[in-house]
């Protein structure tokens, strides 16, 4: 892999870092979402390890939308890896539904509950996951679980960021170089309002409606019966001109109110709520991105 300009250079330094880092760790069982971050470590494990040393598995829950499930299970066969499903019922974990501030700690550790030992099982010697750089400082309650259970972050070990995984995947024929960030369902719910299927079901349902209208990167953001919707500042007048299909739909869904957010889509928007007025800013709080 090549590059240009400093940060072409320091983006394939990292990824040769990554590359040696993996295959120090020999043996390894990747949780796989499908994401931009996800794909990119599933990649350069592949290719640093081969496809006898690696096993991506991949959790189907209520919290993560059959489409992508379907995608995950399409990359993983569209790479060659070796790819699992398992079942987690994350609203079935004691304190999980009530939704606090720090319930990614519970929705991974329950997921590397089911990882840690389906590993030792089958003869892997770590676990790894997708986080990055960009991560640390942010509010993210599953890195604490992760360093809890020695699950290891490879791409954050390395310093890669978002940006610089997007170049490298593009650079490797990734299509998820450009993908929309994604993070499961729950964190459209804020903190401290319970988490139900019905709920999760109505955002969902939302937005693959939205999404087949065409818009990208989109988020509705439940409170209550209101549907706060986010998407990009390019985007703001198309979501004006499909008001009444929008509302209509989304009325349907279950919705008694229908507004667009006019600060556009940011990750981890309900994470403001966290932070002192006067200081707010976006931060994470989602497996990939709120």
């Amino acid at each position: 892999m090549t590059g240009s300009g400093v940060k072409g250079v320091e983006a394939h330094d990292k990824c040769r870092v990554l590359i040696d880092r993996l295959r120090e760790l020999g043996r390894v069982v990747i949780a796989f979402s499908g994401g931009v971050d996800s794909t990119f470590l599933l990649k350069a494990a592949l290719e640093a390890l081969g496809p006898d040393r690696v096993l991506a598995v991949t959790a189907d829950s209520e919290t993560y939308p059959e489409r992508e499930r379907r995608e995950a299970v399409e990359l993983a066969r569209e790479l060659g890896s070796p790819h699992l499903l398992i079942q987690t019922r994350e609203l079935e974990i004691p304190g999980y539904a009530e939704n606090p501030v720090d319930r990614c700690y519970f929705c991974k550790q329950e997921l590397f509950s089911h990882l840690i030992p389906l590993a030792k099982q089958k003869g892997y010697d770590h676990v790894i996951f997708g986080a990055i750089a960009d991560d640390l400082g942010d509010h993210r309650p599953g890195l604490r679980a992760a360093v809890e259970r020695g699950v290891r972050a490879p791409l954050q070990e390395a310093g890669l960021t978002k940006a610089e995984i997007r170049q490298l995947s593009r650079e490797m024929g990734l299509r998820t170089w450009n993908k929309p960030s994604f993070a499961c369902l729950s964190s459209r719910i804020p903190y401290g309002e319970r988490i139900t299927l019905e709920k999760l079901t109505m955002v969902d349902r939302a937005e693959s409606f939205l999404m087949a209208l065409g818009f990208r990167q989109v988020r509705v953001r439940q409170h209550g019966t209101l549907a706060r919707i986010e998407v990009e500042p390019g985007e703001r007048e198309r979501l004006v001109a499909a008001a009444d299909e929008v509302t209509a739909q989304l009325k349907a869904i279950g919705y008694t109110y229908v507004c667009m957010d006019l600060q556009g889509y940011r990750t981890g928007s309900l994470n403001e709520m966290l932070a002192p007025v006067g200081s707010r800013r976006s931060v994470s709080g989602g497996a990939e991105e709120g």
